[in-house]
């Protein structure tokens, strides 16, 4: 059940609250007010702004490369000669025949 209070007369109080704001007389702007907002529009356009020197973002850049390769799990650098298995004599054989 819902505990809401049936409101019969509720587009009745819309309509009121509707025509109050319609009612309403604006206000208008405070005197110059478009001049001094085209005035700092045109100043922000025609400031120049510095160039970015991404040169100084390079060493950042090649630093999170060299972190994002260790740790992406490609390791096989890492492992010494020894590891590898030497004994050429005996290559595991392949099986294709599907079984």
């Amino acid at each position: 059940m819902s505990d809401s209070v049936d409101r019969t007369n509720a587009d009745e109080e819309w309509k009121k609250l509707l025509h109050q704001w319609r009612a309403e007389v604006a206000t208008p702007p405070r005197p110059y007010f478009y001049s001094r907002v085209r005035a700092k529009l045109v100043h922000a356009a025609g400031v120049q702004h510095p160039p970015v020197r991404t040169w100084r973002h390079w060493p950042a850049y090649a630093a999170l490369l060299a972190i994002l390769l260790l740790l992406s799990g490609d390791d096989a650098a890492l492992h010494t000669g020894g590891e590898v298995n030497q004994d050429s004599s005996n290559p595991p054989e392949a099986s294709f025949s599907g079984y």
